[in-house]
């Protein structure tokens, strides 16, 4: 028997990446899993097989959560063919570069509407469901961005701060109600988004050896790794955790080393 077997699990922005390799991971493990996301799954999802040959199908549901109408369609929809919900996995998500110069208004507007309303308008359409739930948990995407500064990324880290703060928030007033609210805060992760950043780089090779470094473990983090501390802080075994950061990111949170050979 799976530990997830018989929950129901909603993963935003989950036809790619992190979120992907998440849902693919909840379906694995015994939970009917509905993907939402602006682009629909490749069919190879669709199937125990494409899901890594021992899950459960995915089902997909097209829906954009900049939009609210969109988002509480999608959720009712979900949630009637899933029979209920017992799971919220709140990682869609949008990156952004530059210093506070760099980007302008409309660009901070549409990051943190995304990146943080997202999450509001998903979670306010999921509540009424998860509270008819016996297990119930909201997991979030965060990001190390949230806790070190990092060069480059200023509209970023301020959406993801805003979701750690939200994250404790939610924690305590839902956790009178039995749900558990979580976040995990990836370090940067091997993911399509970062692919992309690489490619536009003027040398992606030597960016990529900056991001390795970056990490004490000397590697990005895969997002299958991102995936597991997700699947753990959902299931049942994380029954007595909620209002937690959990930072999957390669040691780059809390460690401090010297540089190697000293």
């Amino acid at each position: 028997m799976n530990e997830l077997d018989g929950l129901r699990a909603i993963v935003t922005g989950g036809a790619s990446g992190i979120g992907l390799a998440t849902a693919r991971l909840l379906a694995e493990r015994g939970a009917e899993v509905a993907v939402l996301d602006l682009t629909a799954l490749d069919p190879a999802a669709l199937d125990p097989d494409g899901a890594g040959g021992a899950g459960k199908p995915l089902h997909g549901f097209l829906a954009d959560v900049s939009d609210d109408a969109s988002v509480c369609a999608a959720v009712a929809e979900a949630t009637a063919q899933l029979g209920g919900l017992d799971i919220l996995v709140n990682n869609a998500g949008i990156g952004a570069a530059g210093t506070v110069e760099d980007n302008p208004d409309e660009q901070w507007h549409r990051v943190l509407d995304v990146n943080v309303l997202g999450m509001v308008r998903t979670t306010r359409a999921a509540l009424p469901h998860l509270r008819a739930s016996a297990h119930a948990a909201i997991v979030n995407t965060c990001s190390i961005a949230a806790t070190a500064g990092l060069p480059q990324r200023a509209l970023y880290s301020a959406s993801k701060g805003a979701v750690l703060s939200l994250t404790l928030a939610m924690a305590a007033d839902h956790v009178r109600e039995g749900i558990r609210v979580n976040c995990v805060n990836p370090g940067t992760a091997d993911t399509p988004w970062v692919g992309r950043l690489l490619d536009a780089a003027d040398d992606p090779e030597a960016e990529r050896a900056a991001l390795n470094a970056r990490q004490p473990l000397g590697r990005l983090v895969t997002a299958e790794e991102v995936a597991a501390a997700v699947a753990y802080l959902a299931s049942p075994a994380a029954g007595s955790v909620t209002g937690t950061a959990l930072a999957v990111d390669g040691g780059m949170a809390g460690l401090r080393l010297r540089p190697a050979g000293s």
